[in-house]
């Protein structure tokens, strides 16, 4: 059995992102999760929330809403999920999050943040270099913009949380349906297969999963 570690910014564990990803794994490996807010009310959580200049995150909380905070009040958490999961023995860790972080953890397994691996796929896949964005909130959009910006020709950002109204994915898909470009890609880990291939069915163009991509290119490492 193969020990794996997935760290989500929010509360541990995914139950909403197990389900998509643990049949691409196999069943010769165990996940292990942790959360940076896990342990966290939701008034502390509060007190997290991002000043205009900061690198915004959203994640799904347990009792399934979601919250909007700072990365930078959350890193020294996040560290210390990745020594409680280098003690249970993990392989390697997931970050259950699309998001940029900077280079300031310490580990001795491989680290696998998926903006990395999209980072090098998205360009590859992507023809024209023309690609929509979607991004679960419009505090991302500028953000979004900037990173994607620097890895293709144009970009198109597009605010549709997947843990909200079902109709603004929908809004988003009616609206990358007349964008000249050539790939769509559902930036944040929260969205699901379900929400893939609806987006697709209502844009007519080619759509990347976050959740799904990262996890291929892990069953290829542990294979």
């Amino acid at each position: 059995m193969v020990k794996i570690g997935a760290i989500t910014v929010g509360q541990s564990p995914r139950v909403d992102v197990t389900g998509d990803i643990m049949p691409l794994f196999g069943e010769e490996v165990e996940l292990l999760e942790a959360g940076g807010l896990d342990g966290l009310s939701k008034e502390e959580i509060s007190q997290l929330s991002p000043d205009p200049e900061d690198y915004v995150l959203i994640s799904r909380l347990n009792d399934g809403s979601s919250a909007v905070f700072a990365e930078r009040f959350i890193l020294p958490r996040l560290q210390q999920c990745i020594y409680d999961l280098e003690a249970k023995g993990v392989r390697l860790i997931l970050f259950l999050c699309t998001g940029e972080f900077p280079a300031v953890f310490q580990a001795k397994v491989p680290l696998i943040f998926p903006s990395q691996v999209l980072n090098g796929v998205v360009p590859a896949l992507s023809g024209s270099k023309k690609i929509a964005v979607v991004t679960p909130t419009p505090q991302q959009i500028v953000q979004s913009k900037n990173k994607w910006e620097r890895h293709v020709d144009e970009v198109h950002a597009i605010a549709a949380s997947p843990y909200g109204d079902p109709s603004e994915l929908e809004k988003a898909a009616k609206e990358i349906s007349a964008l000249n470009v050539d790939l769509v890609v559902m930036d944040c880990i929260g969205y699901t297969v379900e929400m893939k291939e609806r987006l697709r069915a209502i844009c007519k163009k080619p759509v990347v999963l976050s959740r799904t991509i990262v996890a291929r290119v892990i069953s290829e490492l542990i294979s």
